[in-house]
């Protein structure tokens, strides 16, 4: 054992160091595929409409165009069981060409290139999938091929370029031979690109590729193989060699899965599945537990024969997944581990039962590593939509790191519904969540009535005000002015900084309209000795408001203002009544 794990070190070590020197393009390639290649067999095997199959398809869709965004495309050059990118194998094995192997797939309907373009929509990704996978068997409503469908469709975004392309090219023959110089070469990078690669090339016969009929004379020279292509052969193979134990033991589980016909040996068959799953996540083996679990996903579409009662078994090891014993297992790796890792996890928590929510909220609150409480805030997004209710009564929580954590989940959802349960939180001791909770309650109801709002405006805290009066302002709140009333004629009002009390005025522009006008006119004609300053600064202020209202109430309101003010609220009064009539001359 002690063997094992050193060779499992050094492999895990030797991937760190690979990815560290990796092209971030090419990694992020890499792992498109990669969740592609998951999202079609979900959907394959559970159809598209089911969750577990949306769950991966909007994980694939994310991230493509995630990729999109950064990189603009991606040109996949095919062969018979691979994918290229930029000279590199991306996707496939050569030894494996099987109607599984997305590169089989294309090559076998003849697309040679495939380049997917930034502006792919959801719905258009959708019909890839289903033109990639779906049309496996000829049906009714499936009788063409890939190529065929996918010109018949014409989408701008997704572009190929088949084998009857390629062979209508000059000197494609030489092109597209796989020894030149050496042999074992990558495929050119882009189809698009042969023309000129070969136009490049000189013309004098020394230099020209050998014909197919020179290459199968006898004598010839079958494969000349580099010493580098030598090392990296005999690289592969002690790869091979050092595969873990693990890997074969569950090679072999997938033999006796597929063919096993005795039920009490397929029980018992469950029975060890169900211990490599807890042993594989008190290791924290996401990656190997995430190709576990997509293996028994698939159970029923490769044995049907099952029985109802192992039927039954299989759905139950689901649901124990999710169980509050796991997610602790969980708990206790990512806690009380060095360094622990995380690769897969997030795929793996969102496999797990909808029964899992509660678990998995108490996770993210006992969790205190950022980058460990945003994957399963992740999960959570997912998983607790349909089924949110005990995130939304732990909103209540005591911790505000937690509290803030869940708030940025409920926002998400962007629904008007769960407004009432972060309303009831408004007043948390926390100031901190409670401008999350403004934010949220802008994100659930982004218009409304605003007197909830306009009553946060007595808060405490300075940047709760200017949170509230952000969403005031923007006009899409509506309230009465009875709800001002208190708050603007109220003896400390004065007394507020002057960038506040103006935001105030406008977000009672923007909520009330008319029904404040006779408030602002009071100001402009309010006279007295005591506290002079800052009656003139609120008459001031008023003036303004009211010239941007501009309607015939608050005009008339400036013409009081302008008649019976004292002589700087005149003065005020003249100036915006004569801004008033500039922009509408302007207007007209």
């Amino acid at each position: 054992m002690d063997n094992l794990k050193s060779a499992q070190d050094m492999m895990a070590a030797a991937v760190a160091a690979n990815k560290e020197t990796e092209d971030p393009e090419l990694a992020s390639v890499k792992q498109v595929l990669k969740l592609l290649d998951k999202a079609a067999r979900n959907a394959r095997t559970f159809g598209q409409p089911n969750p577990v199959a949306q769950r991966f398809f909007q994980q694939f869709y994310e991230v493509l165009t995630g990729h999109l965004l950064a990189y603009s495309s991606i040109s996949l050059l095919v062969q018979r069981s691979e994918l290229f990118f930029k000279d590199a194998v991306v996707y496939g094995d050569t030894a494996d060409t099987s109607t599984e192997n997305l590169a089989f797939r294309l090559y076998a309907d003849g697309v040679r290139e495939l380049t997917l373009r930034e502006g792919l929509s959801e719905e258009d990704v959708a019909f890839f999938l289903d033109v990639l996978w779906t049309g496996t068997e000829v049906t009714a409503n499936h009788d063409d091929d890939i190529v065929t469908r996918l010109w018949d469709k014409a989408l701008p975004t997704v572009t190929i370029v088949t084998a009857d392309d390629v062979m209508s090219m000059a000197e494609t023959d030489a092109a597209l031979s796989p020894q030149e110089n050496t042999t074992l070469n990558a495929p050119p990078a882009s189809l698009h690109g042969i023309m000129e690669q070969e136009q490049s090339r000189p013309v004098d016969d020394a230099s020209r590729p050998a014909s197919h009929a020179s290459r199968f004379q006898s004598g010839g020279t079958g494969y000349d193989v580099s010493v580098q292509e030598l090392a990296t052969l005999a690289d592969e193979l002690r790869l091979e060699s050092s595969r873990d134990n693990i890997g074969y033991i569950l090679d072999i589980l997938t033999a006796i899965l597929e063919s096993e016909q005795s039920p009490q040996l397929i029980g018992k068959l469950f029975d060890i599945y169900e211990g490599v799953v807890e042993s594989l996540m008190r290791q924290g083996q996401w990656v190997m537990l995430e190709h576990v679990l997509c293996l028994l996903f698939e159970t029923e579409a490769v044995r049907p024969d099952l029985a109802d009662e192992q039927k039954q078994r299989l759905r139950a090891l689901f649901e124990k997944l999710g169980t509050t014993e796991r997610i602790h297992l969980i708990e206790q790796y990512l806690t009380k581990t060095a360094a622990p890792n995380t690769e897969g996890l997030g795929t793996v928590l969102l496999m797990m039962p909808p029964s899992s929510v509660p678990a998995l909220g108490t996770l993210l609150s006992n969790l205190e590593n950022p980058a460990h409480q945003t994957i399963v805030a992740d999960a959570l997004t997912v998983l607790a939509k349909e089924h949110p209710d005990p995130l939304l009564k732990s909103l209540t929580d005591r911790r505000p790191a937690y509290v803030r954590q869940l708030l940025t989940i409920v926002g998400k959802w962007r629904n008007p519904h769960h407004a009432e349960a972060v309303e009831k939180i408004v007043r948390y001791p926390d100031p901190v969540i409670r401008r999350e909770v403004i934010r949220t309650l802008g994100l659930l109801k982004p218009n409304g009535n605003g007197s909830k709002l306009i009553a946060l405006l007595s808060d405490s805290d300075e940047g709760v005000r200017l949170a509230s009066l952000k969403l005031l302002v923007t006009g899409n709140y509506s309230a009465p002015f009875s709800a001002w009333e208190s708050l603007v004629t109220a003896d400390d009002f004065g007394d507020r900084s002057h960038t506040e009390k103006r935001n105030m005025f406008h977000a009672m522009r923007a909520t009330s309209g008319n029904e404040a006008v006779p408030y602002w006119k009071d100001l402009l004609t309010d006279w007295g000795w005591t506290n002079r300053k800052k009656r003139e600064d609120l008459a001031l202020l008023a003036a303004e408001t009211l010239s941007k209202l501009a309607t015939p109430d608050a005009l008339a309101a400036l013409e009081v203002g302008q008649q019976q003010g004292g002589g700087t609220i005149k003065q005020a009064c003249a100036t915006a009544l004569a801004a008033v009539a500039r922009h509408k001359s302007k207007a007209s």
